[in-house]
């Protein structure tokens, strides 16, 4: 039995996290996350890491984390400070011996964690798990990360014959009552951590909060109260709405929800209600998400480098006043535009606005794709490190796209958008519009 000490990162959740659920097994628990600075300071781009939209979600989650631990008799602390400058003091103030955590492998995450682990104290366990994963490293059929192919499909393939997908783990049962601390300091208020509230665009395609209980909210109505869970491989590429698609990736990337979770909860609706394209492809986009997270765990920072994970040599501009045009929505070419003020107004763009936008950047545009990633890691309310920089890796011609593909957009907004109205609804307000300077293109 021992003093435990759970710091949360993106795992903002009770429900399957085998962190937490090991840390109770202890005498006493305590909880920390920090707002690190670092995550809202200008990258080399230029742009905040942390915008505004994924900001306040944040900050819903980690107030909905709060309520949920403290249910269970677990007080967390809150800091805006780095966890270096933090996380030491807590273990010599409780005389913590074990600090669990989720693992990351990026380089950030992995310095900020040296560094605590460095000025800690001597003597204490460092336990981290993987737990954010539908197919966990421990079972996946590849004796190394370096043997997992480059192609999603045979990955795909071999894991869906071979992996059996982990049973959740349940949240813990509630510590004593005595285990609470009753002079946390203060939860910081958003105007402290630098941040300004806001209210949607009724336009959104993404309304929703943050945090583990609007997840759940959310995976229960997109099954089971509305029954849209059976048509996602048919509504998966509309534009407009919060009920073409599931949604869940906000709440998936912060780790309020477990794709564990999504998992288990369709194969109950499955089992009950049909089990057809719609069910499998929501599964199958789970994996996808599996397979870009290891992806960067084989390869490391080329996911982040210019020539990608396969180290190309290709000619690549930077041009700053193509760049004001793409983020503000002024190219000339209303698809790319609609889709570019969706997300500057709302941080939320659909999956195939970003194939689109992503391809007319770095292929059309020819301009360095890594700006492009960086943006979105800014503007994204559910951006996903692996994901994100996978997904632009992939759209420009340096990641796991094995037919190197460029969209031919004017043919894509005929496909997608046949009647305009997507593009109506955000170009209503655009000067190009009004003065009909759009091209066909």
């Amino acid at each position: 039995m021992s003093n435990s000490l759970v710091w949360f990162r993106n795992d903002l959740r009770i429900t399957d996290n085998f962190a937490l659920t090991q840390a109770c097994k202890g005498n006493r628990v305590i909880a920390v996350y920090c707002f690190d600075p670092r995550y809202r300071a200008m990258d080399a781009f230029g742009f905040p890491k942390t915008g505004p939209f994924r900001s306040q979600f944040l900050y819903q989650s980690i107030e909905d984390l709060r309520q949920q631990l403290a249910g269970l008799n677990i007080s967390l602390f809150v800091f805006q400070n780095p966890p270096e400058h933090v996380i030491p003091d807590l273990i010599r103030a409780f005389a913590i011996e074990k600090v669990y955590s989720q693992k990351e492998w990026t380089q950030e995450e992995v310095t900020i964690y040296d560094r605590v682990t460095e000025w800690s104290p001597e003597g204490v366990q460092w336990i981290e798990v993987y737990n954010q994963f539908l197919y966990h490293p421990d079972d996946i059929p590849y004796e190394s990360f370096n043997d997992i192919p480059d192609i999603f499909t045979p990955f795909r393939k071999h894991c869906e014959k071979t992996v059996e997908v982990r049973e959740e783990t349940p949240p813990p049962q509630p510590m004593p009552a005595e285990n609470r601390v009753h002079t946390l300091p203060p939860f910081p208020s958003m105007s402290q951590l630098g941040m300004t509230p806001f209210t949607p665009d009724n336009r959104s395609a993404f309304p929703f909060s943050g945090g583990e209980t609007q997840a759940a909210e959310r995976l229960e109505e997109y099954s089971w109260k509305t029954g849209n869970l059976s048509e996602y491989k048919e509504t998966r590429n509309g534009l407009i709405g919060s009920e073409y698609s599931s949604k869940l990736s906000a709440w998936l990337a912060n780790g309020s929800l477990s794709p564990r979770t999504v998992y288990w909860k369709v194969k109950a609706y499955e089992a009950e209600r049909v089990a057809n394209q719609g069910t499998y492809w929501l599964i199958f986009e789970l994996i996808w998400r599996d397979f870009f997270k290891y992806i960067s765990l084989k390869h490391g920072n080329l996911i982040f480098r210019l020539g990608g994970i396969h180290k190309k040599e290709l000619e690549w501009e930077n041009d700053k006043e193509k760049l004001e045009a793409w983020i503000n929505g002024t190219t000339g070419v209303d698809f790319i535009d609609a889709n570019m003020i969706e997300l500057a107004l709302t941080g939320f763009m659909s999956n195939r606005g970003r194939q689109n936008v992503a391809s007319f950047w770095a292929k059309e545009w020819q301009q360095d794709w890594r700006i492009g990633a960086a943006y979105f890691e800014s503007m994204l309310i559910d951006y996903d490190v692996h994901s994100n920089w996978g997904n632009w890796m992939y759209n420009s011609g340096v990641g796991n796209d094995p037919r190197d593909r460029k969209f031919n957009i004017s043919r894509q907004a005929e496909q997608y958008d046949k009647e305009n109205t997507y593009r109506d609804l955000w170009l209503q307000q655009n000067f190009l519009k009004e003065q009909g300077q759009y091209t066909k293109k």
